[in-house]
Formats: C-alpha cells, structure tokens, sequence
C-alpha cells in the first residue's frame, strides 16, 4: 500500500519562501501511474488543489498559484516537493500531498496525514 508523509510543521514569515517535501514509501514515483498530488485547506474553508508531477514528470499547476509554485521530485529518494513562494498569511493551511488517479482529487486516493503551515509576523 501507498503511504505518503509530509514534512513540518512550519511557520514562516511574510514574503518568505516555503518548500514541503512528500516522502513515499510502498510505491515509486516513476513506476506506479499515480499524479502526485498537493492539496491544501485554509481553516473553515474549501480545499484547493495545488498541483501535481506524474510518474512521467509532467507537472500541472492551478492557474491562481502557478506564478508562485513549483514542484519538482529526487526519485532517488522517492520523494516529491512543493515550493510556494512569497507567502501571506492567506497560504496558512493545513497540506496534503496524494496519490492520485487524475487531476481530480477524491477522498478515497491515497492521502498523507497532513502538516501545518502558519504563516505570520
């Protein structure tokens, strides 16, 4: 079975830079046809979907945040990452990273626990 652990938890500042890391263990991300998955929700709100790397290394990105993300993977170390930058008290979440089927992210894909990040002065 997939299991997937995030990195944290953070606190950062204002216009600061955050990267999380998705460790994978009982699958690859190179040979299991998953999208890998960054997901996060701000407290009382919604989730929202971040963006993904395929097994094939095609990356995808939600256009609201794309100017500010990056995700990358080191498949020597079976691990995937997400970088936000210029942060705001706005990107205070709880993140997710999934395995997932497609761009569509269900309760039922393959989720880590999730990691908290605050974002304040």
């Amino acid at each position: 079975q997939v299991q997937l652990q995030e990195s944290g938890p953070y606190l950062v500042k204002p216009s600061q830079t955050l990267s999380l890391t998705c460790t994978v263990s009982g699958g690859s991300l190179t040979t299991d046809l998953y999208y890998w998955t960054w997901i996060r929700q701000p407290p009382g709100k919604g989730q929202e979907w971040i963006g993904a790397i395929t097994y094939s290394g095609s990356i995808f990105y939600n256009p609201s945040l794309k100017s500010r993300t990056s995700i990358s993977r080191d498949t020597s170390k079976n691990q995937f990452t997400l970088t936000l930058s210029s942060v705001t008290p706005e990107d205070t979440a709880v993140y997710y990273c999934a395995a997932t089927q497609d761009l569509q992210v269900r309760t039922d894909d393959y989720w880590g626990q999730g990691t908290q990040v605050t974002v304040s002065s």
